[in-house]
């Protein structure tokens, strides 16, 4: 299922359980009040405080780790395409009947990584990709190792061109990491349920008004699933709403350098 789908799922049932559990709230507090008129219980505020500050904080660390490993993301991409880059000039370092061959497999290297990651949602898609990077990596591993080894290969060619060649190798390697680097569940789970016993606080708090107002209770239910659904998006930056696909670009330009 696609994932925009299901955090809208998630949103649209956590502000209807929000609430749910209001209405709870202040149901309870309208029968303390019938058992004792002179208001509800006393000391509840420091609760509240304990409760909204633990997701206030819960919020701010997930958001903010979230737009961290998205910027995190971006950055890889720029850094994937620096290290191809610098290995694709080195190649200039090589035995000239060597080169045609190496740009040819870095110009397919370069076509596979950009692919990679455009369907992520497609899992056996993404491993084929991932298959067929690691196999060009092991060629343009290997050839470029026979050529630095070739009498007539300058001195230089294997201090810059190896070093180049493994940059470009071990960041892909970090770019996949970065794709499972994610809070725990609970943390997840966390949330939502402090922001069920928040929805719950705010309608027993409520219950001692004459008229029901169902503003604030809305509000605070709606910004809440709202803030939680941009969250998840960006925890996930190729399956959502919002993504890094922009990045790529820097990979599709450099692919056209490469003609």
């Amino acid at each position: 299922m696609d994932l925009t789908l299901i955090a809208s799922l998630s949103a649209a049932c956590l502000c209807f359980g929000m609430l749910v559990f209001s209405e709870v709230g202040r149901r309870i507090g309208l029968a303390r009040l019938a058992r004792d008129p002179e208001g509800l219980s006393k000391g509840a505020g420091a609760a509240e405080a304990a409760v909204f500050g633990l997701l206030g904080l819960l919020i701010a660390f997930t958001f903010a780790g979230a737009a961290s490993r998205f910027e995190d993301r971006r950055h890889l991409v720029n850094a994937e395409a620096n290290a191809i880059g610098t290995a694709y000039l080195r190649i200039d370092l090589l035995p000239g009947d060597a080169q045609p061959e190496m740009r040819g497999l870095f110009r397919r290297y370069l076509d596979a990584r950009s692919a990679t990651y455009q369907r992520t949602a497609d899992r056996t898609a993404t491993k084929a990709k991932l298959a067929e990077g690691a196999a060009l990596q092991r060629e343009i591993w290997t050839k470029a190792l026979i050529a630095c080894r070739r009498p007539e290969a300058p001195l230089q060619a294997a201090i810059l061109v190896l070093p180049a060649l493994n940059e470009m190798i071990d960041i892909t390697t970090t770019r996949l990491t970065a794709t499972t680097n994610h809070p725990p569940l609970v943390v997840f789970l966390l949330l939502g349920g402090l922001s069920l016993v928040g929805a719950l606080l705010v309608g027993y708090g409520t219950s001692n008004n004459k008229h029901r107002s169902l503003l604030y209770t809305v509000i605070f239910a709606a910004i809440l699933s709202l803030t939680v659904y941009v969250i998840v998006d960006i925890e996930f930056p190729r399956l959502g709403l919002i993504r890094v696909d922009s990045a790529d670009q820097v990979l599709f330009e450099l692919r056209e350098s490469m003609q």
